[in-house]
């Protein structure tokens, strides 16, 4: 396992507003490998988002502590820096659209940081070329004639633009039919595969973070209450249950066809183990 990216001890996160304060985060302590994709599910008010809007400084810790790549978030520390490092996805990140043309709105970030003419125009052409959508075909187009999927591209590349090392995405598929969710999916695993780019998503759709996630950390009330790999998290459908989650749909009838009976392994959870298995199961069968 590579080393560590983000670390978190003990971190506390409350909310006060006058005398009511609300923790929103209890006690977490977590690791995130550098070049991994983790991802962060719950249910709607367990934590998921005020977690990961410590890990580029937008909550400081109320208590405990958080590390991205080496770097303390707290008062007083480099936060223009930190986030330079770490790029932030938002849910329906294409509302946030506002350019007349697809490169001046990928090109926002870099200007901002009064890099010159050729290093934007090249940040911008990289970026745009790796969410599918090149410069000379889309950049002066405006983002608001594009398809949904292409406009949430279009808000991914102004993130890219950044040359973040980490990419956080909150719900970033939400609102997409299957064909964009399919477009996004792909252009993440390029993302993770290509540039070693550690991504920390939050969702709740465990067919998502099922196909691309190598570690799940799993937040209850506040508290970090499972982590484990993808399929070891989702052979616990009902303790997950308690929780309000499910299991992705091939892991709750894998499940509940061992109730009934059927000899399918434990660690049969994914659609490529259970092809392994019925092809295992044919050779046994044609040569009997």
């Amino acid at each position: 396992m590579s080393e560590p990216i983000i670390v978190a001890s003990h971190l506390s996160h409350n909310y006060q507003s006058g005398a009511l304060r609300k923790a929103a985060l209890i006690d977490i302590n977590l690791e995130i490998a550098r070049g991994s994709c983790a991802a962060i599910i719950g249910v709607t008010g367990s934590g998921k988002t005020t977690l990961v809007q410590h890990f580029n400084g937008l909550l400081l810790p109320s208590d405990g502590t958080i590390v991205v790549d080496g770097q303390q978030v707290r008062a007083g520390a480099d936060l223009r820096r930190l986030r330079q490092r770490v790029g932030m996805l938002f849910q329906f990140s294409e509302t946030q659209l506002f350019a007349p043309s697809v490169f001046a709105d990928v090109a926002f970030g870099p200007r901002r940081l009064q890099m010159s003419r050729r290093e934007i125009r090249t940040r911008v052409l990289q970026a745009l070329e790796t969410v599918g959508l090149p410069g000379p075909e889309y950049g002066h187009r405006s983002p608001f004639e594009l398809s949904g999927g292409q406009r949430r591209r279009v808000a991914l590349a102004g993130v890219l633009a950044m040359a973040p090392e980490i990419l956080v995405m909150d719900e970033p598929t939400v609102g997409l039919d299957a064909a964009g969710r399919a477009e996004f999916y792909t252009y993440l695993r390029s993302m993770q595969k290509e540039q070693g780019m550690t991504i920390v998503l939050v969702s709740h759709d465990m067919a998502e973070v099922s196909m691309l996630a190598d570690t799940l950390f799993v937040l209850h009330k506040g508290m970090l209450v499972m982590q484990g790999k993808p399929r070891e998290v989702f052979m616990l459908g009902a303790q997950l249950h308690k929780w309000g989650l499910a299991a992705p749909p091939l892991n709750e009838l894998l499940s509940l066809l061992r109730e009934r009976g059927m000899a399918i392994p434990k660690d049969v959870a994914t659609l490529e183990d259970v092809i392994a298995l019925f092809a295992a199961e044919r050779r046994r069968t044609s040569g009997d």
